[in-house]
């Protein structure tokens, strides 16, 4: 995500058309951080779909499906990240969309971040 809001020129270019899913997996109601996001995409260019709070893996991966989104987006903050990307991941492969990226934010530092070695695309955290 640093290489998109550090470049606005080829984020535009990449990011142009392309439709990204912003989600909130879990049972948290903090979705600034999810916001930012969102809203850094969209001036980017891509057509952002938010899902809104609370939602399951389940429901995050049929949207992603139903929307035919080029990427997914996680947004955690309680600290369930390590079960609930796992859960999605696995939600999208079931769908038949393990091809969809999945990006995370968290705010958990590097490391103890096991997701690196997972198929969890990128990550982003905030300096703690």
């Amino acid at each position: 995500m640093s290489d998109i809001l550090e470049t606005p020129a080829a984020s535009t270019a990449l990011l142009k058309g392309k439709r990204i899913l912003v989600a909130k997996p879990g049972l948290d109601g903090h979705d600034v951080g999810a916001k930012v996001i969102a809203l850094a995409l969209r001036d980017a260019g891509a057509e952002v779909i938010y899902t809104g709070l609370r939602k399951s893996p389940g429901f995050i991966a049929r949207v992603a499906v139903d929307e035919d989104v080029d990427a997914v987006g996680l947004s955690i903050l309680s600290g369930s990240h390590k079960e609930l990307v796992a859960e999605s991941i696995a939600a999208l492969a079931q769908e038949g969309a393990s091809a969809i990226p999945v990006f995370v934010g968290a705010p958990f530092p590097r490391r103890m971040c096991r997701l690196c070695s997972s198929s969890a695309s990128r990550r982003s955290s905030p300096p703690t």
